[in-house]
């Protein structure tokens, strides 16, 4: 009985001692894991930081030594070009009055920010205006222009027309990029020039040169100018028209007045193609009056011929009687 009690008091000690070791090499365990845990955590960190300063370090490259090559990339790219277009329109409208839609023709494109060009106005028989004026309008206003200016009457004919003249001006500003390098040149051998004959020579090749280069400015100034501003020609005609708006229908005294208008044309026409016919005919009858004269004067020489051989015959005849 007291050998099972000494032993039993044992047996609980030994174990506890034993779980006490046990926690003891868990929390090492547990203390090397967390040391393990937080270096790798600091690897972690350190490659993180590398990560952000590589990604630093592109978005700086693409910045800085990086835009060379973004640069460089777009300069690659295909470049759009921009197309210069001429446009020019004519229109023919059959307006009540001339003078009213000349000024709303001026008002629009002056209210479009453009001009009136050349302008003329004519008057027939009837007393009726027409007009042909010349409108310049920035190319943006063109088309709202053009349909107001066909919507103030009756349209009778409209043309329109886009000339791309993009290739003309890429070429006179390539031209006149060279030209301004070679009139740089020039200038500079002047400088460099000692003796008279070459400043004499180089003053003629300048000379030469800036005259051409004025030429394309000017060129490229007119090119400009034409994409800019649209032209368009409007011709307005006045057309008479009764009360009711409709046009005037074509009466008895109409009818007469253009057969006596008629008539009055080819008696003209007559009279020119006689006056033309005159002097011919006049040549003619005095050529016939000759030719008659002539034939005439023959004639009578023939028969004087004739009668004085008859009576000589006769003559002779009676002596021999004798």
């Amino acid at each position: 009985m007291r050998a099972r009690r000494s032993v039993r008091p044992g047996r609980p000690l030994a174990g506890l001692l034993l779980a006490a070791a046990l926690a003891l090499t868990g929390c090492g365990a547990g203390g090397g894991d967390s040391a393990g845990g937080g270096s790798a955590a600091d690897s972690a960190a350190d490659s993180a930081k590398e990560a952000a300063s590589q990604a630093d370090g592109r978005e700086d490259g693409a910045y800085t030594g990086g835009a060379s090559g973004a640069g460089g990339a777009k300069a690659s790219a295909p470049k759009l070009t921009t197309h210069h277009i001429v446009r020019t329109a004519s229109l023919t409208v059959q307006v009540d009055s001339v003078p009213k839609a000349l000024e709303a023709a001026r008002a629009d494109a002056e209210g479009a920010g453009g001009y009136v060009g050349d302008e003329t106005t004519t008057r027939d028989e009837d007393g009726h205006e027409r007009t042909r004026v010349v409108l310049r309008v920035p190319v943006e206003r063109y088309d709202g222009v053009l349909a107001g200016l066909e919507g103030a009457g009756k349209l009778l004919e409209r043309r329109a027309k886009a000339e791309d003249v993009t290739d003309q001006v890429v070429d006179v500003e390539s031209r006149i990029k060279s030209q301004r390098a070679s009139v740089a040149r020039v200038r500079a051998l002047m400088d460099q020039a000692t003796r008279l004959s070459d400043v004499v020579t180089l003053e003629g090749e300048l000379s030469s040169r800036q005259t051409e280069l004025e030429a394309l400015l000017a060129r490229q100034a007119s090119l400009k100018d034409r994409t800019a501003l649209a032209t368009i020609t409007l011709s307005l005609t006045e057309t008479p028209v009764t009360e009711s708006g409709r046009e005037d229908d074509p009466g008895f005294l109409d009818a007469l007045a253009g057969g006596w208008d008629a008539f009055v044309t080819v008696l003209r026409w007559l009279t020119v193609a006689l006056g033309a016919v005159l002097p011919f005919a006049a040549v003619a009858a005095l050529l016939v009056l000759l030719w008659l004269r002539v034939v005439r004067v023959r004639r009578a020489g023939g028969a004087a011929g004739a009668g004085g051989t008859g009576g000589t015959g006769g003559t002779g005849g009676t002596g021999a009687q004798d």
